[in-house]
């Protein structure tokens, strides 16, 4: 997921309403810490590109009123039509970020690149469990069918581009291409980072997505049956309608914005809500987010993965995540209220 072991299953729930199993505060923006630096303009923007999408009254009504503010109101916008609301279900917040990476491949197989990318094959749809991982890389099950989309260089970035779900390929003509989540196998994801934990080979502190990759290529043999730990396997769709210096698709089927879109567990938190963050840490960040994703790891009313962007570098600082703090939904006036009331 990186951090948080991003969602090896991206359905696009559309939820609306908040747990039972949770309490609601509203509040003032007055009550939210930086409120009024931030760019209120640049969230409104990232607002309206999924705000179409929701089915409910008062958030289409938002949404056709969002388009007729510049910019420059946006802070006005939020503030008349929305209210904060503190959602806490006894957890803990917790921010991890993620990205969408970048591999090195190619359309054709050669002998640089041999790792292939697969679409899902029409028999293992509508299969509660399939193949695992090591049936299906053992075997001849998935080739000389048409399944390749592209074939890459390295396996074990292929292995951590499933747990992220997306990423592009760049291709040896300078071109790209853009791949998404296709499906899955059915078995659950199991983390190989507490396997190695388990193991001794590494501190529980030691963990990341880079000190897993570097043990896995500094000990190939047992490195490859590392892999094999986690059965689930994901497959790829290429995903063509969305421009290059677009981000990648969310749950929403919409791209994610770095910095301003977050995954959030839909069962606390709308998707398409407006999300006040408040992270602290090394590097405290206060800033108006949009709900726009979901993952496997990202549950309760206190968890968001912060969307950092594409490529390495954007892979790095997500990786380095792991902080405190609170997020605040923001919801519609009579929605907010009504759902306060429903806490008592």
């Amino acid at each position: 997921m990186i951090a948080a072991l991003r969602s090896l299953l991206l359905g696009a729930v559309m939820a609306t309403s908040v747990s039972a199993e949770a309490t609601r505060s509203i509040l003032s923006f007055d009550d939210l810490d930086g409120w009024a630096a931030d760019d209120h303009g640049a969230a409104l923007s990232v607002f309206l590109n999924t705000c179409g999408d929701l089915d409910d009254p008062d958030w289409r009504a938002l949404c056709s009123v969002a388009q007729t503010y510049e910019a420059d109101a946006a802070r006005s916008f939020f503030e008349l039509f929305f209210r904060p609301v503190l959602v806490e279900d006894g957890k803990d917040a917790l921010f991890t970020g993620y990205f969408e990476p970048e591999l090195d491949g190619s359309r054709t197989r050669s002998d640089r690149f041999r790792y292939p990318l697969y679409k899902m094959p029409p028999e293992a749809r509508g299969v509660e469990q399939w193949l695992s991982r090591r049936d299906l890389l053992t075997s001849d099950v998935l080739q000389g069918r048409g399944l390749e989309i592209a074939w890459v260089d390295d396996p074990v970035e292929l292995f951590f581009l499933q747990i992220q779900g997306s990423g592009r390929i760049r291709l040896p003509d300078g071109g790209a291409l853009r791949v998404g989540y296709g499906g899955a196998n059915g078995h659950p994801y199991r983390s190989i980072g507490s396997e190695l934990i388990r193991k001794g080979a590494l501190a529980a502190h030691q963990v990341s997505a880079q000190m897993i990759k570097t043990w896995v290529r500094k000990n190939p043999e047992a490195g490859a049956e590392l892999l094999f730990h986690n059965p689930s396997y994901v497959f790829f769709r290429e995903v063509t309608r969305v421009a290059p210096e677009l981000g990648p698709l969310g749950a929403m089927n919409r791209s994610v914005t770095t910095m301003r879109s977050i995954a959030a567990d839909p069962g606390f938190t709308p998707l398409g809500a407006p999300v006040w963050v408040e992270k602290d840490g090394k590097n405290p960040l206060r800033r108006l987010m949009i709900a726009q994703d979901t993952g496997s790891a990202i549950k309760g009313a206190q968890r968001a993965d912060i969307f950092f962007g594409t490529g390495d570098e954007a892979g790095r600082a997500a990786g380095r995540l792991k902080d405190p703090g609170r997020m605040i939904v923001l919801l519609p006036i009579q929605r907010a209220y009504a759902l306060a009331l429903d806490s008592f």
